[in-house]
């Protein structure tokens, strides 16, 4: 991989570029020179089906030098901004820089229009029907592809209307979550919790927690062997939400729920990243985003629709 990140390709693609530019430059300059001999009626003497006669009429010189321009253009353009292998071009252009600077010029206009909001809670922004409509833009725009349109995700991805929270359902909480992103992540505990058949009493117990249907046998023997799962989930399975482990009494699952799913995760863990937005969003924002999430699970949207 390091022979695609080294010196050599830049000058490969430098030099191969270089060497084009000066190639058509030297075709075309002998194409000029070049006289093809005529007959006295100026023609080639080529003739095709019969009477189709090539004429020997050399090229316009407007033609000519348009063929000269686009030469001097490439050479001009490749001065001034990149392509030149890793050179940067005299006035230093990039893509990046181009699409920071539209962003720069798309938030300074839009900040007229957060600065209502500036001095706002999160409940009174989530009441405000200007503000939880631009919430819902942002949400689309960048949470609907894992959470859905509608918020209540999908295997794997939080339902955001439940009031159900890994982390907590806090603006604060919610806050933090948007702006630096979350990991979580659940080892395989198979080795830990003892054998197969260990593991699926485990599974049934933690089937009991919340009620779903499960092998009382199976689950009063998968007891014991629920405190290899306890320094997350705690005692009694309620979760923990500075560690980002789920309630595992309230019946609700991320990843499914039932025997095999919950074995699968027993013995292959599972990790799970949201990643952060505070790259990509501002803090005027984020702060309107935090209040549209906030008020999915509370009162506040509802009073807004």
């Amino acid at each position: 991989m390091s022979d695609f990140t080294s010196d050599f390709w830049s000058f490969y693609v430098a030099g191969f570029t270089v060497v084009g530019i000066v190639a058509c430059g030297l075709l075309l300059w002998l194409t000029s020179r070049k006289k093809v001999e005529s007959a006295a009626d100026n023609t080639t003497g080529h003739v095709w089906d019969e009477d189709l006669t090539e004429m020997n009429n050399p090229m316009p010189r407007w033609w000519m030098w348009l063929f000269v321009l686009t030469l001097l253009f490439a050479a001009g353009y490749l001065f001034a901004y990149p392509g030149l292998g890793s050179y940067q071009g005299k006035l230093g252009w990039t893509q990046l820089g181009e699409y920071r600077a539209e962003v720069s010029r798309a938030q300074e206009a839009e900040a007229p229009v957060y600065a209502r909001f500036a001095n706002m809670k999160t409940e009174e922004l989530a009441a405000d029907p200007a503000a939880m409509a631009i919430g819902d833009r942002l949400f689309m725009n960048n949470c609907a592809q894992c959470h859905g349109s509608d918020a209540r995700g999908s295997k794997g991805f939080p339902n955001l209307t439940d009031g159900d929270w890994l982390h907590g359902g806090t603006p604060e909480a919610i806050r933090q979550s948007i702006t630096e992103g979350r990991v979580g992540v659940m080892p395989p505990q198979a080795a830990a919790v003892g054998s197969a058949e260990d593991v699926r009493n485990l599974a049934h117990y933690v089937l009991s927690l919340s009620g779903s249907p499960h092998d009382s046998l199976r689950a009063s023997l998968g007891k014991s062997k629920f405190t290899a799962c306890a320094a997350c989930h705690g005692m009694d399975g309620k979760g923990n939400t500075a560690l980002g482990a789920p309630n595992l009494t309230d019946d609700i699952w991320l990843h499914g729920w039932g025997e095999a799913a919950i074995v699968n995760i027993i013995n292959n863990g599972k990790t799970n990243e949201m990643p952060a937005q505070k790259d990509k969003l501002t803090d005027a924002q984020i702060q309107a985003l935090t209040a549209y999430v906030w008020g999915l699970s509370n009162n506040g949207a509802e009073a807004a629709r």
